[in-house]
């Protein structure tokens, strides 16, 4: 694949880019990062999903940022991350871990949570697995952890790793995404209802070929065997945030994971969709909170004085 893709230029494509005044560039485990880094208190990492970039947290990070560190990456090769270094090690499961810890490492950082969106939620659990953090919580937001079941596995690869590999698919999918109903159609496909804000800036996103580029070499390194065959010995606790209207990652996965971990806990989302955290930040970010408490990552609350 062509590796000099038109990709999002900062200055052009960033100046109104949510919570633009917390982002910072770093270089770090072979990519030039963006992230954003806002608020005070226990840390909490934010991973996007496949495709995605950090503008997917833009009205519940600032929620979060009330009593989080809030820290929230653009994964290597979308958004406004790119990769320093030739080759597929940062489009992998295990080489995006390992980046993550790098940059977490570069920031003088260690999440006490973890939320996972989507393809996220792997990363999130490899770091866990692979010990390069060890936060207190693990969510899962519409998460995708194990393999798609059947041939549809082997199918979704191959499939991928087709489109990867021809240059031009990039550069005609973001042609394509010049029409806004292409855009529209996209984001129906989530079963979510974003706001005109939301749609213009994965509009932004998916017109860009580099980004495009970026994410379907993800998809084309894309394994969830390794991380099926290790999630048994996932030892920090799990919760897995469900939406009832996710057109992309249906509630089975949810059940899948819970016959491998079946003390993982499950939140359901009535009416919400796949970017359920962008239709209704308030409530996940209670939800997210709530969690917290429960789990130690904030102090507890003293108890009042008894009159006597």
């Amino acid at each position: 694949m062509n590796a000099i893709l038109k990709g999002l230029n900062w200055d052009i494509h960033g100046h109104d880019w949510p919570n633009r005044d917390f982002s910072q560039f770093i270089e770090a485990g072979g990519v030039h990062w963006h992230v954003q880094i806002m608020g005070q208190g226990p840390v909490i990492l934010l991973l996007h999903g496949t495709g995605a970039a950090s503008h997917s947290w833009r009205d519940l990070a600032p929620l979060l940022a009330e009593r989080f560190t809030v820290i929230a990456p653009d994964l290597p090769g979308q958004g406004f991350s790119r990769p320093t270094q030739a080759g597929s090690r940062v489009h992998s499961l295990p080489g995006m871990a390992q980046a993550i810890k790098a940059l977490l490492n570069a920031l003088g950082q260690s999440p006490a949570m973890l939320v996972g969106h989507s393809a996220g939620a792997a990363i999130a659990a490899r770091l866990c697995l692979d010990k390069s953090v060890q936060p207190q919580l693990l969510v899962s937001l519409n998460g995708v952890m194990l393999p798609l079941p059947g041939p549809m596995s082997g199918l979704f690869s191959a499939s991928a790793r087709v489109l990867s590999m021809l240059p031009m698919v990039p550069e005609v999918f973001a042609w394509r995404a010049t029409d806004r109903k292409t855009v529209d159609q996209l984001l129906a496909g989530t079963g979510s209802q974003l706001d005109e804000r939301g749609r213009a800036l994965y509009g932004r996103l998916v017109r860009q070929p580099g980004h495009v580029a970026g994410t379907l070499r993800m998809m084309h390194h894309w394994n969830l065997d390794p991380l099926a065959k290790d999630l048994p010995k996932l030892s920090v606790p799990l919760v897995q945030l469900v939406a009832s209207q996710d057109r992309m990652v249906p509630p089975d996965e949810a059940a899948r994971v819970a016959q491998i971990l079946p003390q993982a806990r499950r939140l359901d989302l009535p009416g919400l969709g796949h970017l359920a955290h962008e239709e209704h930040p308030q409530l996940l970010a209670g939800i997210f909170c709530d969690e917290a408490q429960s789990h130690g990552i904030f102090p507890a609350k003293p108890e009042p004085d008894r009159v006597r």
